[in-house]
């Protein structure tokens, strides 16, 4: 299905699945009119994750630029993520670099080539970013496809008997361990989830711009749903993350050279299927700054 919108040189195309749409039509290097911006603004408040095509040569001021249409940019992240990657000082600060890449043995960029578990980005902060923005420089030949998948729907779909039992809970999102499942410098690991590091959030939280209501899980490993048993959050827990990850709610983007894709942190969840370390992966990401969950 193609919807126009309105009398606009813009195409939106749904996916068909239970969230995402291409945005046709737009050359996001070009300074976009007020309406154009406007009605991407819309599309992504419908469909939460919005696909740019054949966006190549794009620089970094440009990325910033476009992403910018969306809201004001958080920086990226300090962390052992980014920390001792020489080509980070060549990037402005509101650019990650998430690369499998080595230049004189040396990574140049953040998660390698391995599997990135369903995860929020930076949800482990107190108020983490509301979108990101990922743009694909260079893409492996198979493999490290990102999946999204919904969680507005996952919320309308699940049992009324799980809903009762979180309605009014709060999680903590684990800092001392990335979407790879890689320990972060400086932080001990868990040994016990009630003491698990980072932010509490809500696990049914508002949306600032729709009032929808989605969940709002973060990150799985040494999650804990505070004053909660711990067997108790445990199975909680373990009901809510495989009924979000069911693929009636997810949609899998296959990577060209050239696209950008936009997704809404607050109420999407991403993972990445691993590829080949000997291939190479380069993307640079900017992020839409965030509030507090509620």
């Amino acid at each position: 299905m193609t919807a126009r919108a309105e009398t606009l040189p813009i195409e939106i195309v749904p996916t068909g699945f239970a969230l995402g749409a291409e945005i046709r039509g737009i050359d996001v290097r070009r300074k976009l009119s007020a309406e154009v911006g406007e009605a991407l603004r819309e599309a992504w408040k419908q469909h939460l994750v919005l696909l740019f095509r054949g966006q190549t040569g794009l620089n970094d001021e440009e990325l910033i630029a476009f992403t910018r249409v969306f809201g004001p940019l958080q920086d990226a992240p300090n962390s052992e993520v980014t920390a001792g990657f020489g080509s980070f000082s060549d990037v402005p600060p509101e650019v990650t670099i998430i690369s499998n890449i080595e230049v004189d043995g040396k990574q140049i960029g953040a998660l390698g080539a391995g599997e990135a578990d369903w995860h929020t980005d930076m949800s482990f902060i107190d108020e983490p970013p509301a979108g990101s923005c990922l743009y694909a420089i260079e893409i492996p030949p198979a493999g490290g496809n990102t999946s999204f998948t919904n969680m507005h729907r996952a919320l309308d779909t699940l049992e009324e008997e799980t809903v009762s039992a979180v309605k009014d809970a709060r999680c903590v999102h684990d800092e001392s361990l990335t979407s790879t499942g890689a320990q972060r410098q400086g932080v001990p690991p868990v040994t016990d989830v009630r003491e698990t590091p980072g932010a509490r959030h809500p696990v049914l939280r508002t949306h600032p711009d729709t009032g929808r209501k989605a969940l709002f899980l973060g990150r799985r490993r040494n999650a804990w749903l505070i004053d909660f048993d711990v067997e108790e959050s445990e199975r909680l827990l373990d009901r809510l993350w495989t009924h979000a990850a069911d693929e009636s709610h997810v949609w899998e983007h296959r990577w060209r050279e050239g696209d950008i894709v936009l997704w809404d942190n607050r109420a999407v969840m991403h993972r990445r299927e691993p590829f080949a370390p000997t291939t190479r992966r380069l993307m640079h990401r900017t992020q839409v700054a965030g509030g507090r969950p509620y």
